[in-house]
């Protein structure tokens, strides 16, 4: 049987993961890893309007997820409305974090719709969001979770395995058994002996490994996470402004979350109100307390003796658009933490534009920000910043936390694919190795040192290149 993988996604940028693995022969199969949407540049983004043939997606026999954030999962709905019709596998974590998602991305994209239909933003008559709130409920019906270590048949003779990865909660490696190949697929990479999450668990390469490359040329800064935000905290108390946190409501805000409480319990910080202006972030926070058994031993402990991880003093959650709204008119220092963590959309926009042009204030990124994006151009030193039609001056101060991030970094990346090559039997080498998920230097430079380090047969995937497994 001939097996082959299209890299759909994540192939020269780091979103849009999404992998077509095809086999052909008597029991011919296709299997689709990941489904995500492309964020950063117009270029990306532009491509998520791109359809693949409708027969192309009926004939798809099942989805595969490593975990729910929406560069994984995002383009789901309108591949849904489209044709697919597959049962889609998951974690049980990563089932319910992608409901909420979906939904709130649908959410999202419907009201920026709205607003550019009303303020005539759109080089589109009418606008129109990718997908629609019923589109995700449609693709929700479709989720199947599937639990960690379990070797799952998804579909006729191909299985699949979960294991642990850390990233955020419910996410996971996938050890795919298909036309007699494995093929392995890293996910995202978390990172190791940081708070909440279990570290990466290593798994057993096969004939090809898939390995992420967001942080693989460089590490996170050795300064403790905590201490770090606690600085910048306490920095932006004295120039008595607010902290604007761009943030995934998914796993870096919880992040955030655990760290204020730390802070704040050990006065290393004023108690200042902590507002969280993001729906779904409030439900993921609560979805992050459902599932203990993803946590190490130190969030265990703490539950165990009745604290509450991600509950610091003065939390507020905002709910409805009036609510953020009245933020604008609040000047005391405070921390405002809105999605999306990429400045792609939602109503982080919004707090950027009462916020970023005033030099009290403080924005602080906290994670990844790619090429091309509003991230990218702030941290350029740009002095303005385009934002709802109207351009904006930028005197905020700008910090950065890549600690925060919870993708490994270049050691931990290593650490992970050293452990993983220990378990195998002989050398315990993958026969081949393709580099995804990063920016296209970072992504040469990671492969070159698995090269150098393992001696592997490891490439740069390149965007709808296809290879024979």
């Amino acid at each position: 049987m001939k097996v082959t993988i299209t890299f759909l996604g994540a192939a020269g940028t780091v979103t849009g993961s999404k992998y077509l693995v095809e086999v052909e022969g008597p029991s011919s199969t296709r299997i689709l890893v990941d489904a995500g949407i492309f964020q950063g540049s117009r270029e990306w983004r532009e491509r998520n309007w791109e359809d693949p043939p409708s027969e192309l997606l009926r004939s798809i026999d099942a989805v595969v997820l490593t975990h729910a954030h929406i560069d994984h999962t995002g383009i789901l709905p309108r591949y849904v409305r489209q044709g697919l019709r597959c049962p889609v596998f998951c974690t049980p974590p990563t089932r319910d974090l992608t409901e909420l998602l979906l939904l709130d991305s649908a959410m999202l994209q419907e009201e920026e719709a709205r607003f550019r239909a009303k303020e005539g933003l759109s080089r589109h008559n009418p606008p129109l969001p990718l997908y629609t709130r019923k589109d995700a409920a449609e693709a929700i019906k479709l989720l199947r979770p599937t639990p960690f270590g379990k070797r799952t048949e998804v579909t006729g003779g191909v299985h699949a395995t979960w294991s642990h990865m850390g990233h955020i909660l419910g996410a996971a490696s996938i050890e795919l058994e298909v036309g007699g190949k494995t093929i392995t697929f890293s996910g995202d990479v978390g990172r190791y002996h940081v708070p909440i999450l279990k570290d990466p668990e290593p798994v057993k390469l096969g004939d090809l490994l898939l390995i992420e490359s967001t942080y693989g040329d460089r590490d996170h800064s050795e300064e403790g996470s905590a201490e770090h935000l606690g600085r910048i905290v306490n920095e932006s108390v004295k120039r008595g402004g607010v902290l604007l946190i761009p943030s995934f409501a998914v796993g870096r805000t919880q992040t955030l979350l655990y760290y204020l409480r730390e802070l704040k319990e050990r006065n290393a910080i004023p108690d200042i109100p902590i507002i969280i202006d993001s729906p779904m972030s409030r439900n993921a926070t609560a979805l992050y307390a459902k599932y203990p058994s993803d946590y190490d031993e130190e969030a265990l402990q703490l539950t165990r003796a009745g604290g509450k991880p991600f509950e610091p003093s003065k939390l507020y959650f905002i709910q409805d658009r009036e609510e953020s709204i009245k933020l604008n008119s609040v000047h005391e220092p405070m921390v405002i933490i809105s999605a999306s963590g990429m400045l792609s959309g939602g109503r982080i926009l919004h707090h950027l534009k009462h916020r970023i042009s005033s030099p009290q204030n403080t924005l602080l990124f906290a994670g990844f920000q790619p090429p091309g994006g509003r991230g990218a151009w702030i941290k350029s030193g740009a002095p303005t910043l385009r934002l709802l039609g109207k351009e904006v001056p930028i005197r905020a101060y700008i910090d950065e936390m890549n600690d925060l991030s919870a993708h490994g970094g270049k050691s931990e990346l290593l650490r992970w694919c050293s452990e993983s090559r220990a378990l195998g039997e002989g050398t315990g080498n993958p026969s081949r190795v393709a580099v995804v998920h990063g920016e296209p230097e970072t992504a040469a430079k990671f492969a070159a040192t698995l090269k150098e380090k393992f001696s592997w047969d490891s490439f740069v995937a390149g965007y709808k290149q296809t290879i024979e497994v």
